[in-house]
């Protein structure tokens, strides 16, 4: 698929942040993360690739390195190869984010 409408393809569960992907190839993903209030992606780190963090809607607090900031829509953040990063959405709102990781990990 060549095209996507980000918004068509929101998906939320109240078990756990969802992903879901848009476009994969062997070079890079590109997927939307959907997180329900109080919902978190754990820290973790990914040697030799790179991951982009773009909020499209409410707020969340993105952690890379030992720096945690608020993000709200329009900003991105970017974790480089074997910095440690996390997200989380304290809330009230739904979380939406745009996430690119290149090169893809395998």
């Amino acid at each position: 698929m060549a095209w996507a409408d980000v918004f068509q393809q929101k998906r939320f569960s109240p078990e756990k942040f969802q992903k879901v992907n848009l476009f994969e190839t062997e070079r890079m993903f590109c997927d939307v993360y959907c997180f329900e209030p109080g919902q978190d992606q754990a820290a973790h780190k990914h040697q030799g690739a790179d991951k982009i963090y773009y909020v499209l809607e409410g707020k969340g607090i993105v952690q890379i390195g030992a720096e945690r900031r608020e993000l709200t829509p329009g900003m991105v953040a970017h974790a480089e190869s074997g910095e440690e990063h996390a997200v989380s959405n304290p809330g009230p709102d739904r979380l939406v984010m745009l996430v690119f990781m290149a090169p893809r990990p395998s």
